[in-house]
């Protein structure tokens, strides 16, 4: 019996090494899965994190940023010579009237200056000049240029919060490649500075800071359903802990 003895080792060893082997086959598979569903959790807490940082352009008022009611430069240079005409009448009456007190002209032409020179300052009036034309003044149209400006840049100021807003949504590149685009590296700088609001003085930059707006909503969309669709990928998968954390908000 003892010349048989390596025999059994032997056939011990190959049934070790079988059941080892179908151990490894069986193990191989839930690893992968291991392996995927961690990749799967960390893409879901990056689409989280994008999606809480840039909920807040979806705060956005286009109507507000776009500034339509904006005065153009046709109406402005309009406005502009109606009120070089004025002036320029305003001075003709007032030289004819001091003419007449010099003793150049006669008094009564002088007193008609005198009259057409009051006549053109109370024409300058705001409520008199409503009266007879419905046309704004120069200045309306600056004040009102001013005025859509601050309601822009005060806008702007709520979404970009303390934190910046447009900065964060540039993480969300991957999802619409143009908010790479160089033109808006300025207004990605001051808003990670903390400082975009201030430094949009003019109506160009709104609207640029507008278009990014729109870019990175467009990216928010498509993140949110990436998103989405992770979720329910983890939840056929029974990935519980995957799909279990609801998407945060600020």
């Amino acid at each position: 019996m003892e010349g048989f003895e390596p025999a059994d080792e032997a056939a011990e060893a190959g049934q070790a090494a079988s059941a080892g082997q179908s151990s490894g086959d069986e193990s191989s598979p839930q690893t992968n899965g291991d392996i995927e569903q961690a990749l799967a959790d960390s893409k879901q807490r990056k689409l989280r994190l994008m999606l809480r940082q840039c909920d807040r352009v979806l705060l956005m008022d286009f109507e507000l940023l776009a500034m339509s009611d904006w005065p153009d430069n046709y109406q402005m240079a309009a406005a502009r010579r109606s009120r070089d005409l004025w002036v320029f009448s305003a001075l003709v009456a007032a030289s004819i009237f001091l003419s007449g007190l010099t003793g150049f002209i006669p008094a009564w032409i002088a007193g008609g200056g005198f009259g057409a020179f009051v006549i053109i300052l109370l024409l300058g009036v705001p409520f008199i000049r409503h009266i007879y034309t419905a046309k704004p003044s120069y200045l309306d149209l600056v004040v009102k240029r001013q005025r859509l400006l601050k309601d822009a840049r005060k806008h702007i100021e709520h979404l970009e919060g303390k934190e910046g807003l447009i900065w964060q949504c540039a993480r969300m590149v991957e999802y619409n490649p143009v908010l790479r685009h160089t033109r808006f590296s300025d207004l990605l700088r001051l808003s990670e500075q903390r400082g975009l609001a201030r430094s949009l003085t003019r109506r160009e930059y709104v609207r640029l800071y507008l278009i990014y707006l729109l870019e990175a909503e467009k990216a928010y969309s498509r993140v949110q359903q990436a998103f989405f669709e992770g979720n329910q990928a983890a939840i056929d998968n029974g990935w519980q802990s995957v799909a279990a954390v609801p998407v945060e908000r600020t």
